[in-house]
């Protein structure tokens, strides 16, 4: 159980991260340039992490990068750029936050991970939460945005369980490094074809950038991969569930923003739906230690003098 709640917390790293580039694009990165932020938020981190690992693709990890690339990388950075600018954040987050149900749906077919009783109520618990903190009802909602946000939650569900279906047979490093540059690669000349030219970026746009590519993406792929591997799909899935809880939070912090009744119970319900979906190992019946039989008596020998 020590171990199961170590790769829990390394998981974490990844949805706490990303729950922090809220902050940071609107803040700081250039809104009229999704794909070229994609671009630069994604080779980055992989030629770091390629530095790091020092390891070329082998056989059939060719395609499989480029399949990955565009699954968890290129195309879900893409669509999410895109929902962001036509939805609300709540909104789009909240679509996002039905990804532990679709990936434990995808693993059952892929991997035979079959659903289980507690994770599936976790995974219910944990998306009323979300709905909780985040719906208000008063926004206007465009479906181009759902259908994006909706798009780029079912591909990294698929490219997740992928992932984790193909991730023993090479370094996880490895692997993650292979995927951003994918993705980048792939995200460029759609970008030099819609956008342009690149933009410019002043000093915070660059560490903004900065920040997004190490933390945001090289360290919380690595960590959420890495989860992949030593844990089940479905509680992935719900430690995802920290990514729209770390944006609220962030916002009471930093923007001063106050939580409401409702928003701390929402925080709560996503909570228990992370416990809920644990994994819980089965311990060992310690049984308690049989009764000693009593020792059987030993005579003396007979004395040659005492008469049997």
């Amino acid at each position: 159980m020590e171990a199961t709640l170590r790769w829990v917390l390394i998981t974490a790293i990844a949805p706490v991260a990303w729950g922090t580039t809220y902050f940071v694009t609107h803040a700081y990165l250039p809104a009229d340039h999704p794909l070229y932020g994609a671009a630069i938020r994604a080779l980055p981190a992989g030629l770091l992490l390629l530095a790091v690992c020092r390891e070329r693709p082998r056989g059939p990890w060719w395609w499989k990068s480029l399949v990955l690339g565009a699954l968890n990388m290129g195309g879900f950075f893409a669509l999410i750029y895109v929902a962001a600018q036509l939805l609300p954040t709540s909104t789009a987050s909240t679509v996002m936050a039905t990804s532990p149900l679709v990936m434990m749906l995808i693993a059952w077919a892929l991997l035979a991970e079959r659903p289980r009783v507690l994770p599936l109520a976790g995974a219910v618990v944990g998306l009323g939460g979300v709905c909780l903190m985040l719906l208000t009802g008063t926004a206007s909602i465009d479906l181009r945005g759902v259908l994006a946000s909706v798009a780029a939650m079912l591909m990294s569900s698929l490219g997740y369980v992928l992932a984790k279906r193909w991730g023993g047979e090479v370094d996880v490093l490895a692997s993650t490094a292979w995927q951003l540059i994918a993705g980048g690669l792939l995200l460029l000349p759609l970008a030099a074809l819609v956008e342009g030219a690149p933009p410019a970026l002043d000093i915070p746009a660059a560490l903004g950038f900065g920040y997004v590519t190490v933390v945001a993406t090289a360290l919380a792929f690595v960590a959420w991969f890495a989860g992949l591997r030593h844990l089940p799909a479905a509680t992935v899935g719900l430690v995802g569930l920290l990514n729209p809880v770390t944006g609220v939070l962030l916002g009471t912090v930093i923007a001063g923003e106050t939580l409401t009744p409702r928003q701390l119970c929402g925080l709560a319900l996503v909570s228990a739906g992370i416990l809920l979906g644990r994994p819980v190992r089965g311990r060992k019946v310690q049984h308690p230690p049989k009764a000693a039989r009593p020792a059987t008596p030993v005579r003396p020998p007979a004395s040659p003098h005492h008469p049997k």
